[in-house]
């Protein structure tokens, strides 16, 4: 290949880079399914959501209002929910519409 442009890996250099991937990539998704799944995690997810709706009723919200809210902030502090944002490009885009609006 040419001077100066992107040139493939040679064999050596591609078994180095699957060897590296397929031991990190699976411990990875081990460690982001015990946090997604543990029973402590979900039960800290669950009080905070809770809190989270308390506090809208009490300041006033319908709970109508509240629920609607609380949905959208499970949403966004869920490890899952926050991967999704950011590989689907729903996060910059909604931040983008707020900032357009003077929301943010």
């Amino acid at each position: 290949m040419a001077e100066g442009k992107d040139e493939m890996p040679d064999p050596e250099q591609l078994r180095q880079i699957f060897n590296v991937i397929g031991e990190s990539v699976p411990e990875l998704l081990d460690k982001i399914t015990k946090i997604l799944y543990s029973a402590a995690e979900g039960e800290r997810f669950g009080q905070s959501v809770a809190a989270f709706y308390k506090a809208l009723v009490d300041a006033g919200m319908t709970k109508d209002q509240a629920f609607t809210l609380t949905k959208e902030y499970m949403s966004n502090v869920s490890l899952g929910g926050m991967l999704k944002n950011i590989f689907s490009g729903g996060l910059s885009r909604d931040l983008a519409g707020d900032m357009s609006q003077g929301k943010r």
